[in-house]
């Protein structure tokens, strides 16, 4: 059977040695990438004691932070690897190999990045590093005693302790003000002598520089910024909705939370692992080892339970204090204290906190007077994600901040939507009926709820709806798929309705803090949203009596 590592090793050994004028026609899925793994396992013969070149292809030919910091962490003697030999594989699947494993954002487009089954845009390249880093045993790697006070020569290597993941194991997402105070860098803070190889190659570095680059502009960075593929059937362009994103795009992220779950999934699974291509495929699909929580449609509900927010920040601070030994000619890092590099690995990780994965950030990392609170943002997909028909006439801008939140049921389609295509269709259906028998102007929800661990954009943030007659341009129109009759949604649906979509409204200033929620019967002669579901609303904090 076919090595992981050595799978591991020719994917991404293709990198260094591609063939010139080779074009890919594969569209760009995450199933093409699945295939091609599927096709390395079944096809090339290696083993484990080939190694891998994923710390080639991170550091070769190219001097940026990013990479000195992967060929460091993902250390593997240079020497003990030989050039893989391609030549059982296809010039095509060479060619998507070649395309998806290298991450960029240029004019606007973004590179390297596949759309995955539950819907979701991912960047291969932090999902690939996830597993290599796996593969290699998450271990820690120690800070050499010289570069504590001198920076690190580039051919120093780091020595591995052979400590296992004290971080990132780390579950607690309620630490107190003091254990947070103990654990970030204060103004006597030491240098830190361990970085967590995962988190540090995976995001910490890429997060941190990023953050950094925004303090000294005075800018902060766009953090997770959706876009649209050219087609859905068969992507191949993906251009991004904000033209100015930083590099720490939606799909960037998702891939780097993929690579570190399958990652801290991989260390506690006994060897030999399963093939990539099965683990790839059930977690894109139906579930690790057949369960629905575990996998890509969860994401940010199971990373907030993989790491916390002052682990986190701390290893942000260590990528940085490393990078800043590793290259001390980089303009970003020069001049920049400890105290100053643990600020921005703060701001950083409240930040990515706060709008990725809804957890409850410890506020008094930065503010000692305040008290936590549940903020983030749920896994929002664009309009173009579903493909949406074109908004008929002039949309009406909201005068946003809005003091309602409206509860719908879809009652048609009743059964909930378990699926991104069965989502996606629904949403199309509605839309259809709203604009061609209503003769509205488009879906008149303002988002819904599916219960595949998504929301979908209907008219948004921005465009006043037509859910709630009367009210519409008062509050937002939120509808779960299905018919609550007799019945509840899902928890995870539930959860985003009642605390997560709300926190995000709330911090981008869409929502008042004291918003009133109210069932769409309150307002409109109507069952909706459903017995079961408004007495369920019934007990939610915000929820306001009012009669129609």
């Amino acid at each position: 059977m076919m090595k992981v590592g050595g799978v591991l090793y020719i994917l991404l050994g293709l990198l260094l040695w591609p063939k010139p004028g080779t074009a890919s026609s594969l569209p760009l899925v995450m199933d093409s990438v699945i295939q091609a793994l599927d096709e390395l396992e079944q096809k090339v013969l290696m083993t484990e004691a080939n190694g891998t070149a994923s710390a080639w292809i991170l550091s070769a030919n190219n001097s940026s932070p990013h990479n000195s910091l992967h060929q460091h962490l993902l250390q593997k003697a240079l020497s003990h690897t030989t050039e893989p030999d391609p030549h059982s594989l296809s010039p095509e699947l060479q060619a998507l190999i070649s395309e998806v494993a290298q991450h960029d954002v240029q004019d606007g487009q973004e590179y390297g990045v596949v759309l995955a089954p539950d819907g979701s845009t991912v960047a291969v390249k932090p999902l690939l590093i996830g597993l290599e880093a796996s593969w290699q045993g998450h271990s820690v790697t120690n800070l050499p005693s010289d570069c504590l006070a001198t920076p690190c020569d580039a051919g120093d290597t780091l020595t591995n302790i052979g400590a296992i993941w004290p971080g990132l194991m780390d579950a607690s997402t309620n630490a107190s003000s003091t254990d947070v105070r103990a654990t970030l860098p204060n103004d006597k803070a030491k240098t830190p002598t361990t970085v967590d190889r995962l988190l540090a190659v995976i995001l910490a570095g890429d997060l941190g520089l990023t953050f950094l680059h925004g303090s000294q502009t005075r800018s902060p960075p766009g953090l997770g910024t959706e876009g649209c593929w050219n087609q859905l059937s068969a992507p191949r362009v993906f251009t991004l909705l904000d033209p100015k994103a930083s590099r720490l795009t939606m799909a960037f992220l998702n891939g780097a939370l993929d690579g570190a779950l399958l990652g801290n999934h991989l260390s506690q699974v006994s060897r030999p692992w399963p093939p990539l291509s099965h683990l790839l495929r059930e977690y894109y699909g139906a579930g690790v080892a057949g369960d629905p929580r575990f996998r890509s449609n969860f994401r940010r509900q199971n990373g907030a339970a993989l790491t916390s927010a002052p682990t986190l920040a701390q290893q942000v601070w260590e990528a940085l204090v490393l990078l800043q030994r590793l290259e001390p000619g980089q303009p970003q890092l020069q001049n920049m204290s400890q105290e100053e590099l643990a600020q921005v690995a703060t701001f950083a990780t409240k930040e990515f906190t706060e709008t990725f994965l809804g957890k409850e950030f410890p506020w008094p990392l930065i503010n000692r007077h305040s008290q936590p609170a549940m903020v983030g943002c749920p896994a929002i997909l664009p309009r173009c994600r579903w493909g949406a028909a074109p908004y008929r006439g002039n949309p009406t801008p909201l005068r946003l901040p809005l003091g309602f939140l409206y509860v719908h049921h879809t009652y048609v389609p009743a059964p909930p939507c378990t699926t991104f295509q069965r989502c996606a269709a629904n949403m199309r259906s509605m839309q259809r009926f709203h604009q061609d028998v209503r003769h509205w102007d488009d879906i008149g929800y303002s988002f819904v709820v599916g219960s595949d661990g998504y929301v979908y954009e209907g008219r948004g943030w921005h465009w006043v709806g037509a859910h709630t007659r009367g009210h519409n341009s008062r509050g937002f129109g939120v509808a779960f798929v299905g018919n609550y009759t007799g019945s509840l949604p899902s928890d995870a649906a539930l959860n985003t309705v009642r605390n997560v979509l709300p926190s995000c409204a709330i911090r981008a200033g869409h929502l008042e803090p004291d918003y009133k929620l109210l069932g769409h019967r309150q307002l409109v002669h109507s069952d909706c949203p459903g017995n079961a579901l408004f007495n369920l609303l019934r007990t939610w904090p915000h929820f306001t009596e009012a009669k129609n």
